[in-house]
């Protein structure tokens, strides 16, 4: 792998997001420490999709827990439009890779939890919840129960339980790692849909190269544990974006610089051509 070093970051617009200097150290039980993040220094733009790449174990998801105020940086700062995020907001919404929908409660009824706990107007979470339903395909399931549904209109379900809010910032970790190839290129292609029409500030994290370049304006590559960032990498490919994409010479030669930061290789076979998985 490249040496790595202080990565300038290259973004033009106004930040919305700004992580500076941020280390994430845990304490065992043993009373090892562990280093899992390391001097992140990173600004994301309003309405900007980034994804977020790296080896197994290299702090991705500790990185977006702390973006979402699950888990507090051992140093460094976290500010969202200039205020410091320390504990989860209202304007944060948050995507896990297994929808979490209760079985005991219908499709509608789980999207409007977030405007429950937080004590919104009812009346109008629910026009707002079966505006974002019909969004994503949903409208005649609203009073299905989860069990009823495939995993992808669960993931569906997840993602406009998470905008019912109306958040300005969208996490989401590994969203679609538990489906199957045909059905996450089916949500590859709505999340950049969705995105294209709400304009969330979208974090992705993801195992799959060619999804994260599939879905970014910026993919952020980290090193292996403790995360670094080893490089920013603008993705200059015009949207909408299309699953021919995936045959584009500009699209593999992205795909194949990533791999080469991670593993050290030069492109494999398939990189182009192949899914998003």
């Amino acid at each position: 792998m490249p040496a790595i070093g202080r990565i300038k970051d290259t973004m033009e617009a106004p930040p919305i997001i700004r992580i500076d200097h941020v280390d994430k150290i845990f304490t065992t039980v043993a009373q090892e420490k562990i280093q899992a993040l390391s001097d992140i220094s990173l600004s994301i733009a309003d309405g900007e999709f980034v994804t977020i790449v790296g080896p197994s174990g290299c702090g991705k998801s500790t990185l977006l827990k702390i973006l979402a105020g699950l888990q507090r940086a051992t140093s460094g700062v976290v500010e969202l439009d200039g205020t410091p995020v320390s504990a989860p907001r209202r304007d944060i919404g948050i995507v896990f890779q297994n929808p979490v929908l209760f079985p005991w409660r219908t499709i509608l009824e789980n999207v409007l939890l977030p405007a429950e706990v937080q004590g919104r107007p009812m009346a109008a979470a629910r026009a707002r919840a079966r505006e974002l339903l019909a969004m994503v395909g949903l409208a005649d399931f609203e009073k299905k129960y989860p069990m009823e549904l495939s995993g992808g209109m669960q993931q569906r379900a997840a993602i406009t339980r998470a905008l019912v809010n109306d958040p300005r910032i969208l996490l989401m970790d590994e969203p679609f790692g538990a489906l199957d190839a045909m059905t996450r290129e089916q949500m590859n292609l709505e999340l950049q849909r969705i995105w294209g029409e709400s304009r969330k500030t979208v974090v992705l994290i993801t195992h799959s190269i060619p999804e994260a370049v599939f879905l970014a304006d910026r993919v952020i590559v980290l090193s292996a544990r403790p995360g670094r960032i080893a490089r920013i990498i603008k993705v200059d490919i015009p949207r909408p974006r299309s699953m021919a994409v995936l045959s584009d010479p500009a699209f593999a030669r992205v795909c194949g610089e990533i791999r080469k930061l991670l593993y050290g290789v030069e492109d494999e076979a398939g990189a182009a051509g192949g899914g998003l998985s």
